[in-house]
């Protein structure tokens, strides 16, 4: 009977060993299939979170590498290589200038901003260089196009084409607008009063017009107060331009709302005279002294001593041939308009900017690119001479002062702004007087007609 015990204990305890390593095995299958669930389940989200992502709804996958060292190289072959591929008639063509004027400016742009410097990352390769963030920026200005229009060439993502298209107009604003914005000193208000005495209107600095650029993506709570006569938002820019088509004075920023008479009297276009800081004009014109220059306009601007309008209707001969000469010196800021939106397309096409700020930028740095090729390009036009820029022997040259002006950027007046209000009210008086304005249109047609009235036509 023990030996029975015995046996029925040992078979019982090796019964129990076995359950207790089924059990174990059975544990161990659980926490296999947990740590399975587990990998399969957090796994992808844990990989996902550490994997740089694309854009919302793309794919998450690493960043492709565009080969931005192969399209900087690409990109200097092609243009600015001791040979090029493209010769200087396209590069004029694709980037509205000659290369000596692009390269001026993105030296200055890049010299005074650190983020166009070509830099490392921390994988030691080269980032985009100084000509591909300035060559995306001049791309767009150029010919209007997205900012990922330039990816396919440049080899440079959307967001920072438009960074550089941002950085690039406040480089170029803050670099050339003390000289390529500047009202008009002695030696050129000279020059404009010499050429109004050729084309027949001494005492003439200029012509004066409004433009208009629509903008697309104006936010409909403005929208009411940026809509014009053509039913879209637009804002107002006004210019004053001279026959070599450079502007001197640029207002830009007023709601399409505004007519010209409403952008005038916001405009500071007098502002100098107002104050007393303008260069004095003195001419005669049929026995009459005048002392205040004038701009020829069209017929919305009112009647003042500073504008020359022409004649509706005009019946004797005198009249049709000052209306004549009037409305075709009148079309030079017309041409202006024209000249900077064929140059410049972001002008010409809607705006896609949301901003108002960066609208006003890109209209300056425009116009400020626009006048630096007026003034490299205006000796190849067809009647320009200029005798300041010649010597006795005839050869072309430009004076030690004025290269030192434009280096020290010495072109603004004063910035007193203290100004007697007897004095102003005086000189405003003067500019809204209408009977001066009779008189000198009655001059200027008899004028007119003595110098050009006699050759038969």
């Amino acid at each position: 009977m023990n030996s029975y015990k015995y046996n029925i204990s040992s078979t019982s305890s090796s019964s129990s060993d076995d359950s207790e390593e089924e059990m174990r095995d059975m544990e161990n299958k659980e926490v296999d299939d947990m740590i399975d669930n587990v990998t399969h389940t957090y796994l992808p989200i844990l990989v996902s979170a550490v994997t740089p992502r694309m854009r919302p709804g793309g794919r998450t996958r690493p960043r492709a590498d565009r080969g931005r060292e192969e399209g900087d190289l690409r990109l200097y072959n092609d243009y600015f290589a001791e040979n090029p591929v493209y010769s200087s008639r396209l590069f004029r063509r694709r980037f509205r200038m000659q290369k000596h004027v692009f390269e001026r400016i993105m030296n200055e742009v890049v010299r005074n901003d650190d983020w166009f410097e070509q830099k490392r990352d921390c994988t030691g390769r080269f980032g985009l260089s100084p000509l591909q963030k300035c060559t995306a920026a001049i791309r767009q200005l150029a010919y209007g196009c997205a900012s990922d229009a330039c990816d396919e060439y440049i080899r440079i993502s959307d967001s920072t084409a438009r960074l550089a298209l941002q950085r690039f107009v406040d480089g170029v604003i803050n670099q050339f607008s003390n000289v390529y914005l500047r009202r008009p000193n002695e030696a050129d208000l000279r020059r404009l009063l010499r050429i109004g005495e050729e084309r027949g209107f001494p005492g003439m600095i200029g012509s004066i017009d409004c433009m208009h650029w629509e903008w697309k993506n104006c936010p409909t709570a403005w929208r009411g107060q940026y809509q014009g006569r053509a039913g879209v938002a637009t804002l107002v820019l006004e210019a004053v331009a001279d026959r070599d088509l450079w502007i001197w004075h640029s207002f830009f920023g007023m709601p399409g709302s505004c007519n010209d008479l409403n952008v005038l009297h916001r405009s500071p276009v007098f502002q100098d005279v107002l104050e007393g800081r303008a260069p004095a004009v003195n001419f005669v014109i049929n026995g009459h002294q005048y002392n205040k220059g004038y701009y020829l306009t069209d017929g919305i601007y009112p009647k003042w001593a500073t504008f020359v309008k022409s004649i509706t209707s005009p019946q004797s001969h005198k009249d049709r041939l000052f209306a004549r000469h009037q409305e075709a010196a009148r079309k030079d800021v017309e041409r202006a308009f024209g000249v900077l939106q064929a140059r410049f397309a972001i002008i010409r096409m809607p705006s896609l900017a949301w901003d108002v700020d960066m609208l006003h930028k890109i209209m300056l740095a425009c116009i400020i690119m626009h006048n630096m090729i007026v003034e490299d390009e205006r000796e190849t036009y067809q009647n320009y001479m200029d005798p300041a820029e010649f010597d006795v022997g005839g050869s072309r040259h430009r004076s030690a002062q004025r290269n030192n002006e434009e280096q020290e950027g010495r072109f603004e007046y004063h910035n007193d702004r203290i100004v007697d209000i007897n004095t102003y009210l005086q000189h405003k008086a003067e500019i809204e007087d209408q009977q001066t304005h009779l008189s000198l249109k009655n001059d200027l047609i008899e004028h007119i007609w003595a110098k050009f009235g006699t050759n038969g036509n």
